[in-house]
């Protein structure tokens, strides 16, 4: 075969894989055609690979296969953690992707010299930038959601200040290395700067806003892709970074939207500082609690039930608990659907993601906006773990940090059931008050537990 067919083929391959990765970005939009999204965007991924292994300017590949059995060594035991540990994962996803596309940039930045151009080295240094700040940044948000690290902000006075003059340091560093691209020892200097903003960008984030986060992390090392497309001149890395990055980009935004937040209070709000309250109003408060049995029978009585899972409910892996519940309360003639917030949990989709695990139909989960105008009609409100989703005080306290986002309107139901550990506060160190409601009845312990003896009291009651 000449040298044309073998580029015109590898072409081929190319655009092959760019066609598959819009579609699965397009299938993946939906339940039904989700798992055709991820298998064409396995074979885009796949075809792209060996199209690059087949490039006749590849002299040898020796260094090529150790990096893929350390990534097959990485990648395998990454893949296979329980669905509980899928939002940290997929930060260090993001992490290794930025690092390698910095990495890459950093080689091509000292191969390139003392001949790189000044448009080549401002491609570099944006590319470097972004992906060094998106690594640390990554790291650091998987450490938030492992708990390794402090969950909650970690602020100090003057602190956006600081972040936003190293970012300019950087900025000015990558201008002066595009006005003279033979000046090698800023550019470490630039990498070292960037890799510590990423470190202060995400380090004052609170756990609330760790979805959000994890999204925008995902569109920085998209652009970054994109950006080392443009850099090695791959035409199909340019396509599935653009992709990657807009999509994550959207994403970002409708999160926020379902805040009622902005980009700005997001990343430099410090959201998830733990509220106060005075002791007097604490112990003026109480709660009704209900057992097993109990909670069964006002189950069972039901005609309509809305449950609405959290956060809670993955780390218990209560899903197919809840599965359990569905058929049991289901075989009764019940009417049941989940209440899906658009921030529930600590990744975009993770309800969905745990649900559709346990084999719940796609028809029953129902977004925010369509539940709640059903929560009226609805007989139980079944929460598992969800705390900031159904907060009240967001709709009536406007000193609540979460003032204005949009909740499950699960108050509205005729009675609320509440499946908690403990009093303690949500993942946003805010106080719920539904939990003190009249209609409301704390189910106190283990999710999976709980669930699990109340399909035990419904067997039993059916027979």
């Amino acid at each position: 075969m000449t040298p044309v067919a073998i580029q015109q083929l590898l072409d081929s391959a190319y655009i092959a894989a760019a066609v598959l990765f819009v579609l699965s970005l397009k299938w993946l939009s939906s339940p039904v055609t989700a798992r055709r999204g991820v298998l064409a965007g396995e074979i885009g991924a796949a075809l792209a690979v060996i199209a690059t292994l087949f490039n006749p300017e590849l002299v040898q590949y020796k260094w090529i296969i150790v990096g893929l059995i350390i990534g097959a060594a990485v990648g395998i035991p990454l893949g296979m953690v329980h669905m509980t540990a899928v939002p940290q994962r997929t930060a260090l996803s993001h992490a290794f992707g930025a690092l390698s596309a910095s990495m890459i940039g950093i080689a091509e930045y000292y191969v390139g010299v003392p001949n790189i151009t000044r448009f080549g080295m401002g491609e570099i240094a944006l590319e470097v930038i972004i992906g060094s700040l998106t690594f640390t940044g990554s790291v650091i948000a998987a450490g938030k959601l492992q708990e390794i690290l402090p969950q909650r902000p970690i602020t100090y006075k003057g602190q956006n200040i600081v972040s936003l003059s190293v970012l300019g340091a950087a900025i000015l560093l990558a201008i002066a290395l595009v006005v003279n691209p033979n000046a090698p020892l800023l550019f470490p200097i630039m990498v070292v700067v960037s890799l510590v903003f990423g470190i202060l960008l995400v380090t004052p984030i609170g756990g609330a806003d760790m979805p959000t986060v994890i999204s925008l992390l995902n569109s920085y090392a998209g652009f970054s892709a994109a950006l080392l497309g443009f850099v090695l001149d791959n035409k199909v890395l340019i396509v599935a970074g653009a992709l990657d990055g807009s999509s994550g980009f959207i994403l970002s935004v409708i999160m926020c939207k379902a805040m009622n937040r902005s980009f700005t209070n997001v990343m430099f709000g410090a959201f998830g500082q733990v509220q106060t309250s005075s002791k007097a109003a604490t112990e003026e408060r109480t709660v009704r609690s209900a057992s097993p049995e109990e909670a069964a029978g006002i189950l069972s009585a039901a005609s309509r039930v809305v449950i609405v899972p959290g956060y809670g409910m993955a780390v218990a892996q209560a899903q197919h608990k809840v599965r359990e519940l569905f058929d049991s309360l289901g075989k009764r003639g019940v009417d049941v659907k989940f209440g899906i917030h658009p921030v529930a949990g600590r990744m975009p989709g993770h309800m969905n993601v745990l649900l559709a695990e346990a084999d719940i139909p796609y028809d029953r989960l129902v977004e925010m906006d369509d539940i709640n105008s059903d929560m009226v009609q609805t007989d139980v409100a079944l929460i598992i773990g969800a705390n900031d989703v159904t907060n009240p005080a967001a709709r009536s306290d406007t000193s609540s940090p979460i003032y204005g986002m949009p909740i499950l309107d699960v108050d509205k139901a005729r009675t609320v059931m509440v499946i908690k550990r403990s009093m303690n506060p949500g993942f946003a160190g805010i106080d719920n008050p539904l939990y003190y409601f009249d209609k409301t009845l704390m189910l106190f312990g283990d999710a999976k537990a709980f669930v699990g003896d109340i399909v035990k009291e419904l067997s039993n009651a059916s027979h």
